[in-house]
This record gives structure tokens, sequence and C-alpha cells, in this order.
């Protein structure tokens, strides 16, 4: 029977107080891959600083494969020749989530409430349910949504509240659309920032060529201003309309 060379040791933090989880998820890595792994845990801060000192590392944990150091997580995915993520790089993946969570929430209650998979109300609760996801991404971290929110927004760099505000205004219609409750306060509100927001992002990507992130799903997010955050304000736009319709306000 032929030798499995697949070797792989690793050394990673396992304290009483502390278990590094990327030394899990590079042993599970490696193992998924074949390797026989020779775990090392270092299990106190002297033992800790002895092998940073001894291999001449920063971080870790640390993997050598066949004798050789490859280095942490991230390395060791290049290594292997995976995809390794870039945190700068922009994504779209944030939203597509939502929207898809969103959408499949929208159906299944159309299923469960009037046994049918898409009808009018599928729509409506689709996009009220994503104007409540959405605020709930903004709202996790106000002031970092509003400081991106003010590179772009027409309103919010006039009067700057308005970008502590928009999260809630946003929150809150999206909360009574889904209900269908108090639609003299959800219809303006929704109409109104929804507006202003599809007119910002215009103005900013197709007018003045900019290169922005979008606050649209808060404000530490790599998700390009665009496409996506103008459809959420023309979704906002269009339910409200709709709703006015519906109710005949026309």
């Amino acid at each position: 029977m032929q030798k499995n060379t697949k070797h792989a040791v690793v050394y990673r933090m396992l304290t009483p107080k502390h278990s590094c989880p990327y030394g899990l998820k590079l042993i599970d890595l490696l193992r998924r891959e074949g390797y026989t792994i020779e775990d090392k845990p270092l299990r106190s801060r002297e033992e800790i600083d002895a092998f940073k000192a001894e291999n001449d590392v920063k971080t870790t944990p640390q993997a050598f494969i066949n004798g050789e150091r490859i280095g942490g997580y991230e390395a060791v995915r290049k290594h292997l020749g995976k995809k390794v993520r870039d945190p700068e790089a922009t994504t779209y993946r944030p939203v597509a989530v939502l929207f898809s969570l969103t959408a499949l929430t929208a159906i299944t209650l159309t299923k469960g409430f009037y046994d049918q998979w898409l009808t009018g109300q599928t729509i409506e609760w689709f996009i009220a349910l994503s104007m409540v996801a959405l605020a709930m991404l903004k709202l996790q971290d106000v002031e970092s949504f509003s400081t991106m929110f003010l590179n772009y927004d027409l309103l919010a760099k006039r009067w700057v509240p308005y970008g502590y505000v928009y999260p809630y205004a946003e929150g809150l219609a999206g909360v009574l659309m889904v209900g269908g409750l108090l639609n003299w306060i959800s219809i303006p509100v929704a109409l109104f920032i929804g507006t202003v927001g599809a007119l910002s992002v215009f103005k900013a990507v197709y007018i003045d060529r900019r290169e922005l992130k979008c606050a649209c799903v808060g404000g530490s997010t790599r998700v390009p201003l665009g496409f996506i955050s103008l459809t959420e304000n023309l979704m906002m736009i269009g339910m409200a309309l709709w709703m006015w319709y519906a109710h005949g306000w026309f």
C-alpha cells in the first residue's frame, strides 16, 4: 500500500480561555483535502510566544506541509489553489442573499395564508420585508451608515440628521406595510425616502459618474453604488404608489 505523502503539522492556539477558530478551520480544510494532520495545540501564552519567536511568525495558526511552513488559513487556501477572499473587493452577495431570503419568505407566507405560490400580496410582502431587512442592516451601525450615506444622498448633504433618520423611516414604513397598517404614515414615508434616494443614486452614478460604495446594506459593506441601490428606492416608490392606488387615494 502506498504511503500517504499528504502530511501536515498544525500549530494552533488552544488555551483554557480561547480556542482559535482559524485553527479549527485550517485543520478541517486540510482533512477535506486528504491530508493527515499532526495537531500541535499551543496551550499557554508562553508556548505561543516561544513558537512565534522560534519560527519568526506573528500569528497562529501555522501549518507545515511536508516539512515546509506554508502559513495560516488564508495562506494554506492559496497554497491549495483555492479562492482567497479579498476584503476590499466589491461584492453583490449581501443584497443577493437578502433579496433571495425575503422573496422566499414572501412566497411561503402566500402559500401558508392563501394556498397559492404567487399573488399580488407576494410582491407587497417581498418589498415590505426587504425594506425591514435593509433597515435592520443599516441600524446595526447607524454612524457608519450615515457617513457613507453622506457621500451621495442629496438631502443628507443639506441636512445631515437625515442620514440618521433614514433607516428608522425605512424600517417603520416596511413594518407597517407588512401588515397593511397606518397607510397614511407608511405610504408618504416610503414615497418620500424612495424618491429622494432614487434621484440621489441616479445623479451620483449616472450623471456624475462617481464610483462609490452603497450604504443600502449598512456602512461597512463593499456593495457598489448603482443598479441595486436604484432598485431599492424604485421598489419603495412602486410599493407606495401601488398601495396608494389600491386604497383609492388616486
